[in-house]
């Protein structure tokens, strides 16, 4: 039925809920009708039943009703209950409310009769507390200037300035210095202090500014002076060489009271630098792990661990209110010193003193910059004075840290070195170099200015990257709001009298500092190089004119200076009762930005009238100086130029562009280079023109083949080839200029070979070998010849012997068959043979040499000489020299082997159109002989110190297959030979194959193959004609037909020769 379901029927009476769902629902329906129910008992037929059974369904009902009444009689007793409480409260409440309505009206009538008199208690009470107050904080105030003094003496410079400007505001604030007189002496004194905390502000600003300070990122031994700035034992900030040297500070965004959004959004970040660069060397420093100091004292390395400190507050806040500017310093990941620098820089904007700031840094620059550099040369002098009394002996030894060729060191110590041969080459360096040992590349000197440059241009490079985070900062607030009013106190006309950024930097701005910096170091370069500025400045005038273009006007401009000689900032003495006046009198100082055009146009490396003018000491320090010391200056100038410029802002990057680097390279260029051409192309001159350049000198008697042990080159081409290298060194340290120096080598080199040509001509000239080696025919049997693949320039192909065997063989008929050969036209000087063997190993060795040092040759050399190919007169390479001078060397090679050969057949050609009819044994060969072999032997003994034996075998070993040749030859014009001629000419091949077996390296086994040769051909003359055709059958390719048939046809005596010999050998030949 479902509704008598939530009916609170007892467990024990669950039937009732059963008698309840057989009722019909029609007896609880919302609007019960009874007369169905009437009418149905009246017309049943058992009313009884019905009716009993009504009444059983009534029962139910009401038993449980019952039940129902009986499960919720005690909470209807309790709603009773508190319904009769609830009215008794309101009851109660009412009477109350009516007795306080009564009680109110008494009391108003009651304080309506007195209110004028509580009105003025109430007045009085107020004025009394604001005059509590006022007494507070002029008791308070009376403190202020000694609690500054304190936080001044701990250096607590941000708090001491928050408490000044909250005491200036409360003494400005209402006129309370006009109510109370006292408070005007506070006021004063309290001027009084800002212009020493200004001071002390700028003093530390100055000393972190050259790192200098006690949490500056270097800490340089030269500046632990403990009157000038105190130390601490704990370093307070890392290296800045820990970080790139690209580091700066970013563009600051954003405007607030202190600039914390600029100090959060442009915080100071280190970025990654690309280039060598080259630069050469400073991983060193960054390994190097250095302390900082915490606020409480603990001193901590500054690895991993201080990433801890990132976000504590730095020790000089630790006394400060906080407040944006100091929770943007906590939260910065910036540098220690850094962040120190930003502090200071605020303080200054918050006194109002960034102009007198900016124009008292410009004014010490100059003279702080020059200080510097000294202090670093007499570091290094004094460096060098402990390391000569350390070591005496390093004298001795070579310079070392300078090496512009890598691998070439051994040649330049040919010129402290004395060789094995007893000959020292240092006289020939010094006869022939425009430098002394010392300045030339990789010498003392250099090493000495490049060290000396490195660690001064380091130093600056510091110096400027504290100098850009301090200028970024200045220039960020100028944008933003005016610095040089005082934060919080009302604006002075006097403080801002121009709108120009520059002059509300006091004139210091990022190219300020840097046009300083590198004016300076141009004047330490010069003195180096012992160049004027003025002279040594060719490009001085235009960067002045090119800086002028974008100076103020004259009017503004003079206005400027004249603000900048005398500016005097006075505050009124009636209102303050104190006076400030700041005079700066260095007219090199400048509050506009043409600070860097007024600076040129007085001269670049003008000093300010305060700084010293006897120069920086380097001359103590360096070995020697000179311009040939650019070499060594040019590449740290461009290191230097190149962290310079990545540590400058965007809108500041076109300032290095007229700077160091360009004086140096217009000094190279226009002053150096010429100097160094004309200086070496005299040396040349001197070296290939003397009376010894070309004169063979040996003190061995056996080829060596290293110079450092007696290899005899002659000093011209020796001479030549250090010059060369010299100057290739050059072109390695200033690779910019590498093209130019290369073609000064290509021009010395080329004057050098024509010398040389001139020197070979004069030795062949009008000889015969000469002309022949020049025919093509012979050029190309000679090349096929085994032993010219010794030969320095081998264009030739691999052989086969048989071609080899051929070429030779074809090459004796060549000469065999040339007219009679006489005196005048052979080289009969031995000493031109010398020469010529001496000079084609020098062109060898100088060859090599060039080939080497191309290679070494700098790739900007290399690309300038590619893309000038494309030109008319495209220059050659050093290669091709090297070409060339190798097939000079190969030309006299040769000639000494053709000149043999030809001494050989001028000897031998005595054999003809005589008889060989002795009359007793040979004992001594003949007189022709003796003078060949003597001759071979003397020449041999000539050349052996000056061409290795692979080319005393190439020049002697064509003698014996020629004289062979010439021998077998000379039979058919001889007349007659008897068997005492056979064994003289049979001697006469024994004299000279012990001739050349004396000769080393010459190759024995042919010696003795070719004259057994000639040895076997004579004796057949001993044998009977028929044995002899017996021989011939048998060895038919021993010899020609033409030889054989010479044989016959040669009369000796007592052999008898039938009339048909020839026509019985040419059968014998034809099968």
């Amino acid at each position: 039925m479902g509704t008598f379901d939530g009916l609170p029927v007892p467990s024990d009476k669950t039937y009732l809920r059963e008698e309840l769902a057989r009722i019909d629902e029609s007896w609880v329906a919302a609007r019960f009708d009874s007369l169905p129910h009437v009418v149905h008992i009246l017309t049943s037929k058992d009313r009884e039943t019905d009716i009993l059974l009504l009444r059983e369904q009534s029962d139910v009902v009401e038993e449980v009703v019952d039940e129902v009444v009986h499960a919720y009689h005690g909470g209807f007793n309790k709603a009773i209950q508190n319904y009769s409480q609830i009215l008794r409260l309101f009851s109660e409440s009412t009477d109350k409310i009516g007795d306080l309505k009564h009680d109110l009206a008494e009391a108003k009538r009651s304080l309506g009769t007195r209110n004028k008199q509580l009105h003025q208690l109430w007045y009085r009470s107020v004025t009394l507390r604001h005059i509590i107050s006022l007494l507070d904080q002029i008791e308070g105030i009376a403190k202020v200037p000694s609690r500054i003094e304190k936080l001044i003496a701990d250096k607590q410079f941000y708090a001491a300035i928050q408490v000044y400007l909250q005491s200036s505001l409360m003494l400005e604030r209402e006129g309370l210095q006009t109510v109370v007189g006292a408070l005007q002496d506070v006021r004063s004194e309290l001027a009084k202090l800002r212009g020493a905390l200004f001071f002390k502000i700028l003093d530390d600003l100055h000393a972190h500014l050259y790192n200098r300070g006690e949490y500056s990122s270097v800490a340089s031994s030269i500046y632990e002076r403990d009157d000038e700035v105190p130390t601490t034992t704990a370093v307070a900030a890392s290296r800045m060489s820990s970080q790139p040297l690209s580091r700066r500070t970013r563009t600051l965004k954003g405007d607030s009271q202190f600039g914390v959004r600029g100090l959060t959004n442009g915080s100071h970040r280190t970025a990654s630098t690309e280039e060598g660069s080259s630069f050469d060397g400073h991983d060193e420093e960054d390994s190097v792990e250095h302390e900082e100091a915490t606020g409480d004292g603990q001193t901590i390395r500054n690895g991993t661990d201080s990433k801890l400190l990132s976000y504590q507050l730095p020790p000089w806040l630790s006394d400060s209110s906080p407040d944006e500017f100091i929770e943007a310093v906590r939260k910065s990941d910036d540098p220690l010193h850094v962040k120190y620098l930003q502090t200071l820089v605020q303080c200054l904007c918050m006194l109002g003193k960034v102009a007198a700031a900016g124009a008292i840094i410009c004014q010490r620059l100059r003279p702080t910059i020059h200080e510097i550099i000294i202090s670093k040369i007499k570091a290094h002098m004094e460096t060098k004075n402990l390391s000569k009394s350390a070591c005496s002996q390093g004298d001795r030894t070579g310079a070392a840290g300078l090496h512009f060729i890598k691998g070439q060191s051994e040649a330049y110590r040919l010129s402290k070195d004395k060789p094995q041969n007893g000959t020292s080459n240092s006289g020939t360096h010094l006869a022939v170099s425009p430098v002394s040992p010392l300045m030339a590349p990789g010498g003392k000197a250099q090493a000495a200015a490049k060290d000396l440059l490195d660690s001064i241009l380091d130093t600056i490079v510091k110096i400027f990257e504290n100098h850009v985070v301090v200028g970024e900062l200045l220039e960020l607030r100028a944008s933003q709001h005016d610095i040089n009013t005082p934060k919080s106190l009302p604006t002075d006309v006097n403080w801002n009298a121009d709108s120009e950024a520059s002059q509300a930097t006091g004139g210091y701005t990022i190219s300020f500092p840097l046009t300083v910096l590198q004016s300076e170091c141009q004047q330490l370069i010069c003195e180096i190089l012992r160049a004027t500025p003025e002279a040594a400045s060719a490009d001085a005038a235009a960067q002045t004119a090119k800086l002028a273009k974008k100076a103020p006007k004259k009017d503004k401009r003079q206005a400027l200076l004249s603000a900048l000689v005398k500016w005097s900032v006075e505050e009124d003495a009636s209102e303050d009762g104190v006076t400030f006046t700041f005079r700066f009198t260095d007219a090199t100082v400048s509050i506009s930005n043409q600070a860097g055009a007024d600076l040129i146009r007085q001269g670049w490396g003008k000093r300010a009238p305060n700084s010293s003018q006897e120069g920086y000491g380097s001359a103590a320090v360096l070995p020697e100086q000179g311009m040939y010391l650019a070499a060594s200056i040019y590449r740290p100038v461009l290191q230097f130029t190149d962290k310079i410029t990545s540590m400058l802002p965007k809108k500041h990057s076109q300032l290095v562009n007229d700077g160091l680097l360009t004086f140096t390279e217009n000094f190279v260029k226009d002053h150096l280079l010429p100097t160094m051409f004309v200086d070496y192309r005299k040396g040349v001159q001197q070296a290939i023109s003397s009376a010894a350049a070309f004169r063979p000198r040996a003190h061995t008697t056996t080829y060596t083949p290293t110079v450092e042990k007696g290899r005899p080159i002659l000093q011209g081409l020796l001479a030549i080839e250090l010059l060369a290298k010299e100057v290739l060194g050059w072109a390695q340290a200033m690779p910019k200029f590498a093209t130019d120096l290369v073609k000064y080598v290509q021009t010395f080199l080329e004057r050098t070979f024509e010398r040389c040509r001139t020197a070979y001509m004069e030795a062949v000239l009008e000889k015969l070998s000469y002309r022949l080696i020049g025919r093509h025919d012979i050029e190309r049997l000679m090349r096929l010849d085994t032993g010219s693949a010794c030969l320095p320039s081998q264009l030739g192909h691999s052989v086969s012997h048989s071609e080899a065997v051929g070429s030779e063989v074809e090459l004796c008929e060549l000469f065999l068959n040339l007219p009679s050969i006489k005196q005048d036209n052979l080289i009969r000087d031995d000493n031109k043979l010398i020469l010529l063997a001496s000079l084609s190993d020098s062109l060898e060795y100088v060859a090599d040499s060039i080939e080497r040092l191309g290679q070494a040759v700098p790739r900007a050399a290399s690309q300038a000489e590619g893309n000038s190919r494309n030109q008319a007169t495209s220059p050659r390479n050093l290669a091709s020299f090297a070409d060339e001078y190798r097939k000079l060397a190969t030309d006299c090679l040769k000639v000494l082997r053709v000149e043999m050969q030809l001494e050989t057949v001028f000897h031998l050609q005595e054999m003809t159109n005589r008889e060989y009819l002795e009359d007793e044994d040979a004992e001594e060969p003949d007189d022709f002989v003796i003078s060949l072999t003597s001759q071979i032997t003397r020449r041999d003994e000539g050349m052996a110190p000056f061409i290795s034996g692979e080319k005393r075998n190439y020049v002697f070993g064509g003698i014996c297959g020629i004289a062979a040749s010439a021998s077998i030859k000379a039979l058919a014009d001889m007349r007659s030979i008897n068997l005492f001629g056979v064994q003289q000419i049979c001697r006469n091949t024994i004299a000279l194959e012990q001739a050349m077996a004396a000769i080393p390296y010459v190759d024995g086994d042919s010696v003795q193959q070719n004259l057994d040769r000639v040895r076997t051909y004579y004796e057949l003359l001993n044998m009977p004609f028929e044995a002899l055709l017996a021989f011939i059958a048998e060895h038919d390719q021993m010899f020609t037909p033409t030889e054989y048939s010479n044989l016959l046809k040669v009369n000796v005596p007592g052999r008898d020769t039938p009339s048909d010999a020839q026509i019985r050998l040419s059968e014998i030949l034809s099968h």
